[in-house]
């Protein structure tokens, strides 16, 4: 067990530190993620020192189950891909664009205007979609405006980390850990529906009271100058069908009986195709879903593969068994617990590994324990930018756009509305 806890806890903590100090590196036009790298190599050693035998690596990944990584990836990937096209069909700028443009009632109503958008739109797409889509587009408004982008990007960052608790497709974490524990579509729903409707509106008020005086007491100018934001239709059309059909197969899953990653990733293909098609009749060009096809998450698959085979590690050695007999009451009350330790654990870790981890710790023994961790795995990204990957892809774009949001900044202004939302949805998770 020592073992295995040294080389774990060696390989977690330089993950931290890379990205906190240096996320990403340069291999030509190629950027890599450092905390994938090291990952990788954590998972290697591993194996190779003989702390997880490769057989039992194997079959953990393999194995034909509802936490199989493989699926959980397929189903991830589909989803992001579908969520890419809709975006490069001009979808979310077109909206952004709108809903700048229409706003003529202060800073207040901006910013109530872009939480309430990004909120809906997070329910139904992919918060990281989201976050790439309306940050540099809030970065460039508010410098146009004169006025600081600060209350606005974390208005959009917590509205999209808060209602991505809200539907199973909203987070990978929420993939993975309800599918530890064969939760349905619609199961997830009656569970996780109020607890984030509650905690977004609880949230909303808290980042009031942070940003009250640059929201009520701040003009802005606004530019005159239309700009044409480029629509495209037919792709636009077919992809909100396709997310659509997604959204209601999954939900009758059960009854149709055809597992979910299956479901994600036919439609996305059967979407693909279209595309492919629509692209070759009018721009006698494939070039463009390619194009969309290139900016898939693919990182995230050598990252979660390399972490499973981490937490597999632990697991092998009896320590996740160990941790969840400690901490586990089997009570309702797990559920406040977990939501806490799991938003700790996660700006440890990041959300991703924090999550096979507390699958393996929960392990079917308590419902209110899993519902907690997926909690903390959506809020524990308002505590600071090592929280989730959209975290790192926020602070990425951020300095792209010469936006300084130091790490201390971060965490002083996302701690009180992450304690407003641990303690509000698990609050309602317990008297459910």
């Amino acid at each position: 067990m020592l073992l295995s806890v040294i080389l774990c806890s060696i390989t977690v903590f330089f993950m931290v530190l890379s990205i906190i100090v240096k996320p990403y590196i340069a291999v030509g036009k190629l950027k890599i993620g450092l905390y994938s790298i090291i990952a990788f190599i954590g998972a290697m050693l591993c194996i190779i020192s003989g702390a997880l035998p490769l057989s039992v690596a194997i079959s953990g990944i393999t194995k034909n189950t509802a936490v199989n990584p493989l699926k959980i990836l397929t189903l991830f990937i589909s989803l992001s891909l579908i969520s890419i096209y809709l975006g490069d069909s001009g979808f979310f700028t077109f909206v952004a664009q709108k809903l700048f443009e229409k706003n003529k009632g202060g800073a207040f109503r901006l910013f109530l205007t872009l939480y309430i958008t990004v909120s809906i739109l997070t329910l139904f797409t992919s918060n990281d979609i989201i976050i790439l889509t309306f940050t540099p587009l809030i970065c460039i408004f508010c410098k146009n405006a004169k006025i600081s982008p600060v209350p606005f990007l974390f208005g959009e960052f917590i509205a999209a980390n808060t209602f991505s608790m809200g539907l199973i497709i909203g987070n990978p974490t929420n993939l993975y850990l309800a599918g530890s524990n064969f939760i349905t579509f619609i199961e997830y729903i009656k569970v996780m529906f109020l607890p984030t409707l509650v905690s977004g509106v609880l949230t909303f008020f808290a980042l009031l009271l942070i940003f009250r005086k640059q929201l009520f007491n701040t003009k802005l100018i606004l530019s005159t100058e239309r700009k044409i934001v480029p629509v495209r239709k037919a792709p636009m059309i077919a992809s909100i069908v396709a997310l659509l059909l997604t959204i209601i197969l999954l939900s009758i899953s059960d009854l149709i009986g055809v597992e979910s990653y299956l479901i994600c990733l036919l439609t996305f293909l059967a979407l693909t195709v279209l595309l492919l098609i629509i692209e070759l009749i009018k721009h006698k060009s494939v070039l463009g879903v390619l194009h969309s096809l290139k900016k898939a998450p693919y990182e995230l698959v050598p990252f979660v593969l390399s972490m499973f085979v981490l937490v597999l590690t632990l697991d092998h050695a009896g320590l996740t068994k160990l941790i969840g007999e400690k901490i586990i009451t089997g009570t309702k009350l797990d559920g406040i617990s977990f939501g806490f330790i799991s938003a700790l654990s996660s700006n440890l870790l990041n959300n991703i590994p924090m999550s096979v981890l507390f699958e393996k710790i929960v392990n079917g023994t308590s419902v209110y324990a899993l519902y907690g961790s997926i909690i903390g795995s959506n809020i524990g990204a308002f505590v600071s930018p090592v929280g989730a990957l959209a975290g790192i892809m926020w602070s990425k774009i951020l300095s792209g756009e010469g936006v300084k949001i130091s790490f201390k900044k971060f965490m002083a202004l996302g701690a009180f509305p992450a304690l407003i939302a641990i303690l509000s949805s698990t609050f309602i998770l317990l008297i459910l």
